[in-house]
């Protein structure tokens, strides 16, 4: 099992108390990889050599075991913390059976203690062989479903490499509005070839089907992706502010408030597991590539898991091969895998620490309490006092004694006002 002692060591912080903790578990496979994506995802490739992942059997049950493996390995480093938020993303985490999902959240259940409000959260994509599972997914606990739509526009779905059509999203945005209480739409922007009036009209067809929340990401060339390669024709700089501005207006005219950059909800249905990334809030990552970050008293530590699914898999079930175990069950030696998953571990220095809050932080409309900032950072305030007065001279935010938040200046020009606080 993990050193405790070893996190527990003298540092060069002192925080106060910790901030709440949420799990996130990622899921890995996807039918086709988008070529605008640059997440660890693993295509189902029918011409996969006989060596790798079979994949036509998604290794559901294997996956759990070693996600569960993980978390017991992991469970020393959060002991006695409750859980307020799980979010299930990948990849995409709907290719799991709902039995799977609740055996996985039974295992998670078992293991830790979640608050009685406690938001689950699974990402899907739409299709048919989706839709279906909705209302198992509710069954197994998931509170919440966010749905990756990305466009109602049939050509722009098939030029970023979407396996769904305009039918199949709305269909299974139905299926989730009647499932669940609350639900995420997912919808980008600034699409190769996309008009103005094009834009208006994906995002009239989203509210016409009357989300509680609305994610809307400008497309981003992202490094080491298909696009990156081979990059498609996108609106200009100019166009995309254009489209940002007209959605702002649709979105405030149908009752939903932009609280983040990306991030639009009625009352009452802000995502709690985002908030808590964008308030500094601790989160544990188990799974293929995922990443942690997890306060102690005297530091803050960062962890991410091994991105290859199969070596994912090894590591976590300490190298224990498949045809030895029952179906099932977990390894008895499961102090192997205390880190026989994780791929990269460090701390944060004090020097980098008020960047990595400010850079979450500021993406809130609201902003937020100075106090948070020391109780997250375990820094006084004085340690970024000279670009909050420079963020202030150039208009970027507003400020009294108690509270900090971007101006619609700073807002539109957030990586400007975040590179304020580089160290």
């Amino acid at each position: 099992m993990a050193d405790i002692q070893h996190y527990m060591r003298p540092g060069t912080l002192q925080l106060a108390a910790l901030p709440p903790l949420s799990l996130y578990v990622h899921l890995p496979w996807c039918i086709k990889k988008c070529p605008y994506c640059d997440f660890n995802s693993h295509e189902l490739n029918p011409q996969a050599n006989s060596h790798e992942l079979n994949p036509a059997q998604l290794p559901e049950q294997r996956y759990l075991d070693a996600l569960l493996a993980d978390l017991e390995a992991a469970l020393p480093l959060i002991w006695g913390r409750p859980i307020h938020s799980i979010f299930i993303g990948g990849g995409t985490p709907s290719l799991f059976s709902p039995a799977a999902i609740d055996q996985l959240l039974g295992g998670i259940r078992a293991r830790l203690r979640l608050q009685p409000e406690c938001e689950i959260t699974l990402e899907a994509n739409p299709g048919t062989f989706e839709k279906d599972r909705f209302r198992g997914y509710r069954a197994a606990g998931v509170t919440r479903l966010s749905v990756g739509v990305q466009s109602f526009n049939d050509a722009h779905l098939q030029a970023l490499g979407r396996v769904h059509n305009r039918a199949q999203a709305i269909a299974a945005l139905e299926e989730a509005a009647s499932a669940f209480d609350t639900f995420n739409l997912d919808l980008m922007y600034a699409l190769p070839g996309q008009t103005l009036a094009q834009c208006e009209q994906d995002v009239a067809q989203a509210l016409a089907l009357q989300p509680p929340h609305l994610s809307l990401y400008h497309l981003t060339i992202e490094p080491n992706t298909y696009f990156a390669k081979f990059p498609p024709c996108v609106p200009e700089d100019d166009t995309a502010y254009v489209m940002l501005d007209r959605i702002t207006e649709l979105t405030q005219a149908a009752g939903l408030d932009r609280y983040e950059v990306s991030a639009y909800a009625k009352p009452g249905h802000t995502c709690q597991h985002n908030l808590n990334y964008w308030q500094f809030g601790d989160y544990l990552g188990i799974g293929a590539g995922a990443h942690s970050k997890l306060s102690f008293a005297h530091r803050v530590l960062r962890q991410v898991r091994l991105r290859d699914p199969r070596l994912y898999m090894d590591g976590a079930l300490g190298l224990q091969p498949a045809r030895e175990r029952v179906p099932g069950q977990l390894p008895s030696l499961v102090a192997q895998a205390s880190q026989g998953c994780i791929a990269q571990e460090h701390e944060v220095t004090r020097a980098d620490l008020p960047f990595e809050f400010m850079l979450n932080a500021l993406r809130l409309r609201g902003g937020f309490d100075l106090a948070l900032f020391s109780e997250r950072t375990g820094l006084p305030l004085g340690a970024i006092q000279a670009p909050l007065l420079a963020a202030e001279q150039r208009g970027l935010i507003a400020r009294d004694l108690h509270h900090l938040a971007p101006t619609a200046q700073g807002f539109d020009f957030l990586n400007d006002l975040q590179s304020l606080f580089l160290p």
